[in-house]
C-alpha cells in the first residue's frame, strides 16, 4: 500500500514484522567531494547550504576521509572520485540506493544533479563487479531523489517519503515499487525543507529520530512516533537544525551522526538512543554540512 493517510498506514504498519529484510546494510560507498562548491541550482530550494564563502575544500575533503575510516570500522566502505562539474555528486544517497540485488538510480530536479545518475564507474560497479540489476527511473519526468525523499525501514519494508520540490507523489510511488516496499507513507514537508533524510532516521528498523518541525501536518510525525515508541526522540528545533536527524546506523548497534549534531542533542534525546540500544558515534563534518547536507547525506547504503 502507498498512501497519505497517516491512521490507515499506521494500522497495517503494526502488522508487518521485522522479516522484510536486514536492518542494516552489508556495505556502503561515499563520492569524494572534489571540486567542493557551492552549486546555485541546489541552493534554490536548500535553505541549509551556506554562501559561497562558507565552503571550505581542504577542510571538507579531510572530513570527508575521516568519515571512510570512521565508517569502515563498522562495515565495508568504499569512495569513488568525485566530479568537479558535479559539486553535490558527495551526496550519492539521492541519486544510488540499493535493495537486495538491485541498484535504484533516481531521478533529480535540478540539471547539475541529474548528470551525477550517467556515471559509468558506478553503475557499472554494480552491474559488472556485483551483478546486480538496475532500476532506472532518471530518465522520467517526477523527480524522485531516492534516500534523500524516502526514509526506508528496511526490517520491516515500510517507506516514510516526504513530497517537496525534489519529490512529487508520482515519484513516491515509482520508488515505492522500485524498492518493493510493503507500504508507503506520503506527506508533505513542511515549507522550507527539502529531504525527508534531513527531518526523519529510522535506526536498525527500532528507534526512530523525528523533527516535528519539518512535516507539513502533525498526523505523519505522530504516527511514525507511534509506530517505533518507546525508541523515539522527538527533536527540538535546535537539534533538528543541527541536523541531528538526519543519522544513520551503519550497523545494529551504532548511530552515526554529525559531531555538531550530536553535540545539540539534548540529554532526552541520548537516553532514547542508548535505551535503543546504540552506541552514538559522531562525526565532525562541519565543513560538508555547509553544502546543505550531512552524514546520512553522504552514505549511499548497499544491501
Amino acid at each position: 500500500m502507498i498512501t497519505r493517510d497517516a491512521r490507515a498506514f499506521l494500522d497495517f504498519a503494526r502488522g508487518c514484522a521485522p522479516d522484510f529484510g536486514p536492518a542494516t546494510a552489508k556495505a556502503a560507498f561515499l563520492v569524494s567531494p572534489d571540486g567542493f562548491a557551492r552549486a546555485d541550482e541546489s541552493a534554490s530550494d536548500n535553505r541549509y547550504m551556506a554562501d559561497a564563502g562558507g565552503f571550505d575544500a581542504a577542510r571538507a575533503g579531510a572530513q570527508h576521509r575521516g568519515l571512510q575510516a570512521a565508517l569502515s570500522s563498522v562495515l565495508p566502505t568504499l569512495c569513488f572520485a568525485g566530479d568537479p562539474a558535479a559539486p553535490d555528486g558527495l551526496f550519492p544517497n539521492n541519486v544510488f540506493a540499493t535493495a537486495p540485488g538491485r541498484l535504484v538510480v533516481g531521478r533529480m530536479r535540478h540539471p547539475v544533479r541529474q548528470r551525477e545518475a550517467g556515471r559509468n564507474d558506478i553503475r557499472g560497479f554494480f552491474r559488472d563487479t556485483l551483478d546486480y540489476a538496475e532500476t532506472d527511473l532518471s530518465t522520467q519526468p517526477h523527480p524522485c531523489e531516492l534516500t534523500g525523499a524516502l526514509v526506508i525501514d528496511r526490517a520491516r519494508g515500510l517507506g516514510f517519503c516526504g513530497l517537496s520540490e525534489r519529490c512529487d507523489e508520482a515519484g513516491a510511488r515509482l520508488m515505492h515499487a522500485a524498492f518493493g516496499l510493503r507500504a508507503t507513507l506520503m506527506f508533505d514537508l513542511a515549507p522550507g525543507e527539502y529531504h525527508t533524510n534531513v527531518v526523519l532516521a529510522v535506526l536498525a528498523g527500532r528507534a526512530a529520530l523525528v523533527c516535528p518541525g519539518g512535516f507539513a501536518e502533525p498526523a505523519a510525525a505522530e504516527a511514525i512516533a507511534a509506530l517505533y515508541a518507546p525508541h523515539v526522540a522527538m527533536l527540538a528545533p535546535a537539534e533538528h537544525a543541527a541536523f541531528a536527524g538526519n543519522a544513520i546506523s551503519a550497523s545494529s548497534g551504532t548511530a552515526w551522526m554529525s559531531a555538531g549534531a550530536a553535540a545539540a542533542l539534548s540529554a532526552a534525546s541520548r537516553d532514547v538512543l542508548d535505551g535503543a540500544g546504540f552506541d552514538l558515534r559522531p562525526v565532525p563534518l562541519d565543513a560538508i554540512e555547509a553544502a546543505g547536507g550531512s552524514l546520512r547525506c553522504c552514505v549511499a547504503e548497499i544491501y
